[in-house]
């Protein structure tokens, strides 16, 4: 009698060495056929055409890179960003729920345990029992503490916890990418702010030119030196003017609501001191680039991807485990008796062995295979795509950033050269060498040379808003911020 015991022991034990032994399924590892692993083993150089307004050479891109614009403003409206906005919010809630998924896979592979008791006053049936005369009421108490272990033979559970562990790493990097596309969106709204401001000032600067310059086709009409053809002529460019300041006001105002839900306000409770932005800040230095495998490195919604697809290479494991034995290790102890006698030898109870279940695999069960790997498939290219389209978005936004740098400094030399011409001609007007008309069209020059320019200043701004969103800047913010060259 004692030997079925030492057996059913030594099964257990068995049972439990063999458990650490198998995983099913294809453990994570980065498909070195990937555009990423390629990548990296043949480092990609981006082409900054040569622009002095980034640094190749340094990689590092700042976690905090607003704060380079030193503009104390804009960095409290960012950190106000970061804390109250409502998309922030809701990936915080989905990390936690990524968490409490990890925890609960993680569970499944615990022991558990149960207990129970009754207490019953009644009668068991006697036919039940074959017997004709009916049984006495009887005083009945059950007790039961029971212990059960999954033993994970076949790796499924390892394999869930995985792909679960990959999730959380994946909305890890899904709420890194919230956090630098808001600071980049509140970047940029705050820098449409004070660009439009100014591009309204000098909006409305060229038309009060013109006004002057038609008021004075008036009285040259008036006093016959004049035809009502320039003075139509006159009225059209004025109106022409003035129907550049609405785009201008709306953009404004487009960009002031996009900060006040950026901050979780409602459209009315923009802040005063934004609005009243007119100086838009510039970068002191250039904007660090580093090579491609950097920048893939720093980019969340890389790091996104390829936790997507490690989560969908477990997957494959947890679907083939699901075609072996489920095997469970339990134990019980209780009794079960009348009441008077609970407790007693006659009464009690115990249970320990193995429960074997197996459902025998059909086609539905392979095909849950086969899906787990079309989807680790699709996983890797999406990962390809993510990797690409981060090289195509820097890379294009590079060019853009270069051409348009070049496309101000152009502008920049023309408003120097009008803003020369016409301190020229108010100085030849002044000393009576020319009419008026001629000092005024000089100045109307200016002002068309700085409305060029106002508007390439602007997307120049916007280009490095859209470059640092690129390269991946702040999706670290806990990191320590290097320290800035003078």
């Amino acid at each position: 009698m004692s030997r079925h015991p030492m057996r059913v022991a030594s099964l257990c034990l068995l049972l439990v060495s063999l458990a650490s032994c198998t995983t099913v399924g294809p453990d994570y590892e980065l498909p070195q056929d990937s555009v990423f692993a390629q990548t990296v083993r043949r480092p990609l150089a981006l082409d900054d055409h040569g622009s002095a307004a980034v640094d190749p050479a340094q990689a590092a891109v700042e976690g905090r890179w607003w704060e380079l614009y030193d503009d104390a403003l804009l960095n409290a409206l960012v950190e106000q960003a970061l804390q109250a906005n409502v998309e922030l919010k809701a990936a915080s809630a989905r990390l936690a729920e990524a968490q409490a998924r990890y925890a609960q896979a993680l569970a499944v592979g615990d022991p558990a345990g149960s207990v129970g008791a009754t207490v019953e006053r009644g009668r068991i049936s006697a036919e039940s029992l074959l017997m004709n005369e009916p049984l006495p009421v009887f005083n009945l108490a059950a007790g039961e503490i029971s212990v059960s272990y999954q033993l994970d033979l076949f790796g499924k559970l390892r394999r869930m916890s995985e792909a679960a562990r990959d999730n959380v790493e994946a909305a890890q990097a899904a709420g890194d990418l919230a956090r630098i596309s808001i600071a980049a969106q509140m970047v940029g709204a705050y820098v449409e702010i004070c660009h439009s401001n100014h591009e309204l000032s000098v909006a409305r600067h060229s038309l009060e030119l013109q006004q002057r310059s038609r008021d004075i086709a008036e009285r040259m009409r008036a006093g016959g030196r004049g035809t009502p053809i320039e003075v139509a002529r006159a009225d059209a460019q004025v109106a022409s003017l003035r129907a550049t300041l609405p785009p201008l006001e709306s953009r404004r105002q487009a960009a002031a609501y996009e900060l006040a839900a950026l901050l979780g306000r409602t459209p009315d409770q923009v802040p005063s001191e934004v609005i009243q932005c007119r100086d838009a800040p510039t970068l002191t230095h250039p904007v660090p680039l580093g090579d491609g495998a950097a920048l893939l490195r720093r980019r969340p919604d890389v790091r996104r991807a390829e936790r997507e697809l490690a989560a969908a290479t477990a997957r494959i494991g947890v679907a083939t485990a699901l075609l072996y034995p489920d095997i469970r290790l339990g134990a019980s102890l209780g009794a079960n008796g009348l009441l008077e006698d609970f407790g007693k030898p006659a009464t009690q109870q115990w249970l320990i062995g193995p429960l074997i279940s197996w459902s025998i695999p059909d086609s539905g069960a392979r095909a849950r295979v086969d899906l787990a790997k079309a989807g680790a498939e699709a996983a890797l290219a999406e990962f390809d795509h993510v990797v690409l389209e981060a090289l195509r978005e820097t890379q294009t936004i590079l060019d853009r950033y270069a051409e348009d740098l070049r496309l101000a400094a152009a502008l920049r030399e023309a408003r120097d050269h009008a803003s020369a011409a016409a301190e020229d001609m108010r100085r030849v007007y002044q000393a009576g060498r020319v009419p008026y008309l001629s000092s005024l069209d000089a100045q109307r020059t200016l002002a068309s040379a700085e409305t060029s320019l106002a508007n390439a200043e602007a997307r120049v701004s916007q280009d490095q808003i859209r470059l640092f969103l690129a390269l991946g800047g702040g999706w670290r913010p806990d990191e320590p911020r290097p320290a800035t060259p003078r």
